[in-house]
């Protein structure tokens, strides 16, 4: 429980990072970058202390990697224009927990007991309270139907990533020889960063076509992409897999799923963007939920 705490206070500082990072280098550019720099980082790791891509759970944490970060994460990119930040974090979240729950108890055999499920659904009711938007608060974008689709794509992406990670760490388990959670976040990079790099290759080629424009690059540029690899794909996504080694993913997401809510003060700190009374109730009653699910 606590790596799942710490695992959602790095992503809400890596949010905050990879929003200042996609402006300077455009969506595409920094997400593959941030993935390059955790290739780098977690693969001198893996195979200078770690397990390297050995261990007979590779297989299932490198899928892990290719459905959360390669095809979750592309989608969940494609579907930001479609639906609006505050839309699709709200469909992926509230997607994704229960894709992990009904998964892995159907596959692993993993039950949560009535109050877990309860302290999980105040959770995603804090989350929807504080990011759904209103009549009064409407999306920024115009809402399309497609967006729905790559919603649904990016939440089951990570819903099944996360199961296949706690499958990874069952067969070493198993097998007599466990993996640390950097080694098991390098194996999943790996999965992950082999889509991103195709869906870049493809995306440049019709850049190249539409004579599309590059923003322009600063030095203060790689300083953000280094801070969003560092607090994101690094260090968060190590302490992600330290929380799924031990813990179901039915749990571990949940409190993953407040991240956008502690974004609410690292946002205010950082680039001065005062929170909303309804995102702070809803903040209020999803941290609420998360506390109770941690005692529970």
């Amino acid at each position: 429980m606590f790596f799942s705490v710490l695992t959602t206070l790095l992503l809400a500082v890596s949010s905050v990072m990879a929003n200042q990072s996609q402006q300077a280098w455009g969506p595409m550019r920094a997400n593959l970058g941030r993935l390059l720099l955790a290739f780098v980082a977690l693969g001198g790791w893996a195979l200078c202390f770690g397990g390297g891509v050995s261990g007979a759970g590779f297989g299932q944490f490198f899928l892990s990697g290719a459905l959360g970060i390669g095809i979750g994460d592309m989608a969940f990119f494609a579907t930001l224009p479609l639906l609006g930040s505050r839309l699709t974090t709200v469909m992926m979240q509230c997607l994704a927990v229960p894709t992990a729950i009904v998964v892995e108890w159907l596959w692993l055999d993993t039950r949560l007991s009535p109050a877990q499920l309860a302290c999980t659904g105040v959770v995603l009711a804090g989350i929807i309270i504080a990011l759904l938007p209103t009549k009064k608060d409407p999306p920024k974008v115009r809402v399309k139907l497609s967006g729905v689709f790559f919603g649904l794509i990016a939440a089951v992406g990570q819903g099944l990533g996360a199961v296949f990670s706690r499958r990874g760490f069952a067969i070493a388990n198993a097998s007599g020889h466990p993996i640390d959670g950097f080694t098991a976040a390098f194996q999943r990079n790996l999965g992950g960063l082999g889509l991103t790099v195709a869906f870049f290759l493809i995306w440049r080629l019709v850049q190249r076509r539409s004579n599309e424009s590059t923003p322009a690059i600063t030095g203060k540029s790689y300083g953000w992409m280094l801070g969003n690899a560092l607090a994101g794909p690094i260090f968060g996504m190590g302490t992600m897999q330290l929380a799924l080694s031990t813990t179901p993913s039915g749990i571990v997401l949940p409190i993953m799923a407040t991240t956008p809510l502690l974004v609410i003060p690292v946002a205010y700190w950082i680039e001065h963007e005062r929170p909303t009374k309804r995102s702070l109730v809803g903040g209020i009653v999803a941290v609420g939920g998360a506390v109770a699910l941690t005692l529970v």
